[in-house]
């Protein structure tokens, strides 16, 4: 169960998180952002969320705690249960309820009103109701119509009944999954059989972007209308950008916004987790013509890096693969990992991968996995032949592999 002491600002509990989940070699002296009681504080939070979880070892430096999660047995992300200790008054959600209760036809603001008020004896201004009532059109929650001067409401009408299947999946794997764990959370029915069956197993499970959520689902709100975002890095550095995109490492599970940033008049990538606030600013008037320029950069973008070292010029690299007659899937796995570039057959044993990116740097990691199949590299850069080559030197003095 949540604890019920409510937060108010996620962006702090974002950062204990973190730290405790991902770092997790802290001792309580060691946190000098925040005062010891904070400190105190955020511990007891996450030792109610994450009771199970959270464990310590004893140093020489004191206590430090961290959060140890097995991925591979885990089913559904236990860090969605920061999310459900959101800060609300007993206002809002009385009205939230009598609301979905009187608009089960259409009805005027008039009507809503008089309706709200045989309920109980507090009072709901008009303004107030409004709001709530524009708020709900804009989520879905309620449609409206206008019939003269009168403006019209009612519940929104579910168009199809929602597979807990597709929603176990959508929550755990999905940007902004926590979405499909409230939806699970606040049906009976769904809830139920949610808690009851484990439909889904994964391998590789990144359940730490989901303390980003808030921050995503504002690059997706900014993005969508086409508007500039002020965003805080970690390190307390501040930009206007232009969001473009959202990329996600299929590796590590990393979430990066792709923007344009005035300032140095080029579009770069930022890590999602290092952002420690956002907020949406003014229109963009080139948010178009930026997102065509991004989507010509992709085809030689391998990860997310948009400058080379040598002056933002494109950057060439190519290597050839020799292998036996049974190992024929090597040039099945070329065309199938290769993000950008062209595979070439030059025999029946051999091929070539040849590449223009802005930043070879990042293919190394792949180009190493075909290691004792790699009969010559060569890029533009030459800095990145020399340190493969050196890596391999390395490699074989520390097995012993020169003699």
């Amino acid at each position: 169960m949540s604890y019920s002491e409510l937060i108010k600002n996620f962006n702090r509990t974002r950062d204990y998180l973190r730290e405790f989940y991902v770092y997790g070699f802290k001792s309580r002296n060691d946190y000098t952002k925040k005062s010891a009681r904070s400190y105190d504080n955020e511990r007891r939070h996450l030792e109610n969320w994450l009771g199970d979880y959270l464990q310590f070892h004893q140093t020489v430096d004191g206590k430090k705690n961290f959060i140890s999660i097995d991925t591979r047995n885990l089913h559904h992300n236990p860090l969605y249960r920061a999310w459900k200790t959101k800060s609300f008054t007993d206002g809002d959600i009385t009205l939230h309820f009598i609301l979905m209760d009187v608009l089960d036809s259409w009805k005027n603001l008039n009507t809503i009103m008089n309706e709200i008020d045989e309920y109980i004896t507090k009072t709901f201004d008009e303004s107030t109701i409004r709001k709530k009532l524009k708020e709900y059109i804009v989520e879905g929650i309620i449609e409206s119509k206008k019939q003269g001067k009168n403006v019209y409401y009612r519940r929104a009408k579910l168009l199809s009944p929602i597979d807990p299947k597709i929603i176990h999946f959508f929550s755990e794997v999905a940007p902004c999954g926590v979405i499909g764990s409230f939806l699970l959370d606040d049906s009976i029915e769904l809830e139920k059989d949610y808690l009851e069956k484990d439909y889904f197993t994964f391998k590789h499970h990144y359940i730490t972007s989901s303390i980003d959520s808030e921050i995503l689902y504002t690059i997706f709100l900014a993005m969508h209308d086409k508007r500039k975002v002020l965003v805080e890095i970690s390190n307390h550095r501040k930009n206007e950008v232009v969001p473009l995109r959202v990329m996600i490492s299929v590796q590590s599970g990393r979430q990066y916004l792709m923007a344009y940033v005035p300032y140095s008049k080029r579009i770069r990538a930022f890590r999602i987790d290092f952002i420690h606030s956002i907020k949406i600013t003014k229109v963009s008037e080139e948010f178009d013509q930026l997102r065509e320029k991004l989507r010509g950069m992709l085809p030689h973008i391998w990860g997310v890096s948009t400058q080379s070292s040598q002056n933002n010029r494109m950057e060439h690299i190519e290597f050839t693969l020799r292998y036996a007659d049974s190992e024929k899937y090597i040039l099945k796995r070329l065309e199938r990992e290769k993000r950008c570039g062209r595979v070439e057959q030059l025999d029946e044993n051999s091929c070539k991968f040849s590449a223009d990116v802005f930043d070879a740097t990042e293919m190394i990691p792949w180009i190493r996995t075909f290691i004792c199949r790699i009969t010559s590299l060569e890029s533009s850069n030459k800095e990145i032949e020399k340190l493969f080559k050196s890596d391999l030197y390395d490699m074989y003095t520390l097995y012993d592999l020169d003699n």
